[in-house]
């Protein structure tokens, strides 16, 4: 999760829009694309018989959640967007989510991630393969079963804030079962890893190059997933599942965007709000869909890379340094591109706010309007 949550650091580093709720005017609370906003009343909202969940009208969950997905569509509705609508004249939506006062949990957490996931696996291996006589069988055994702790209690915690009655972070419009997209890429993760610990364990000498694999294994299922995804938007097919708070036959968006929304959402107590406040600054700028464009692809492709060189140097070199390096170096690489991912939003979110108000400027809210229509450029330049 260093990705999406270093990158909401970039991505909230820009200073926040205020805005009047007054002037607000009440339907962007009510029409089907939303520009997130407040309003004093109490939003009317039609709903069938039964909510989104099978619920009768008579359920409050049920309506609770049906007025939630009421509104909120992927799709733009530009006649509710009044000319003089104050948060577009102040800038792109904002995503009102800041980590000044999560800093100090994020570098506890990562802290102990890197101790959970380098040291512990390495300092294992070392220590007990030249400090005991135990069999090969036992050394990996123990070190294998002593990873992941902090992995687990973070899957548990996540999986009980969005399971509970009351959450706050649950997925827009989905019911309470389906949890969100990372979860379930957090399951199927884990499910991959444990078979391939289990499986080098199991032999009386068991492969230490096999034992070495797991991360790099991580950086292809995530590479294959980020590709498959930007592909298909790429091709105009439609989502043949549902993605987070984009429902099953919509249009497909960055494979980045998902990622970011659950963990943001859920880990990083950004709550159902948050996914909300992320589509319309989506929907709202083609500056902001083409920068998510191109960190998938940054990613995507960073990440077979790496997985690629960590497998040729696990099955090339030494055992004891094929070791170190499967656990190390995938870790090493993401530390590098986060710091360019920080770097490169900084400096896209300073341009598209800057484009932003020469369009406010020179054509006003209807000038933007346009943007919210604008595809993203496929290649990597920036627009001019």
């Amino acid at each position: 999760m260093v990705l999406p949550t270093l990158l909401t650091q970039a991505l909230t580093s820009s200073p926040r829009q205020s805005v009047d709720p007054e002037n607000v005017p009440l339907e962007y609370t009510v029409s089907r694309r939303s520009i997130a906003a407040t309003s004093s009343q109490p939003p009317i909202v039609e709903v069938d018989s039964h909510g989104t969940d099978g619920q009768p009208r008579g359920s409050l969950a049920g309506l609770a959640r049906e007025s939630i997905s009421a509104a909120f569509t992927p799709h733009l509705d530009l006649d509710h967007i009044e000319d003089n609508d104050p948060i577009l004249l102040a800038g792109p939506p904002p995503l009102e989510y800041s980590l000044d006062g999560r800093k100090r949990s994020i570098a506890i957490f990562w802290s102990l991630i890197l101790v959970d996931t380098i040291g512990v696996p390495i300092a294992l291996y070392f220590g007990l393969w030249y400090g005991t006589n135990l069999s090969p069988n036992a050394v990996f055994s123990i070190s294998t079963g002593c990873l992941g702790g902090v992995s687990i209690l973070e899957y548990v915690v996540r999986f009980w804030r969005l399971w509970k009655k009351n959450s706050t972070c649950r997925v827009l419009g989905a019911r309470r079962s389906y949890l969100d997209w990372f979860h379930w890429n957090f399951s199927a993760a884990w499910v991959f890893i444990i078979a391939e610990l289990i499986i080098g364990t199991v032999f009386e000498n068991p492969p230490i190059r096999l034992l070495a694999m797991p991360l790099a294994s991580l950086c292809f299922w995530f590479a294959i997933e980020l590709l498959v995804e930007d592909t298909m938007r790429l091709l105009g097919m439609p989502s043949p599942v549902r993605i987070s708070s984009m429902p099953k036959g919509s249009l497909l968006r960055p494979g980045i965007y998902s990622i970011i929304e659950d963990v943001v959402a859920v880990d990083g107590s950004g709550g159902t709000k948050f996914r909300k406040r992320l589509n319309d600054r989506f929907e709202a700028s083609h500056y902001f869909r083409q920068m998510l464009h191109r960190l998938t692809l940054f990613w995507a492709i960073g990440s077979a890379f790496i997985a690629v060189l960590t497998t040729i140097l696990v099955f090339t070199l030494d055992g004891d340094v094929a070791y170190c390096i499967g656990w190390a170096l995938p870790f090493v690489w993401a530390g590098i591109w986060t710091w360019a991912t920080i770097w490169y939003v900084k400096k896209e979110l300073q341009f598209e706010k800057a484009e932003w108000d020469r369009v406010i400027q020179a054509e006003g809210v209807k000038g933007v309007k346009k943007w919210m229509t604008i595809e993203p450029r496929i290649r990597l330049m920036s627009v001019a």
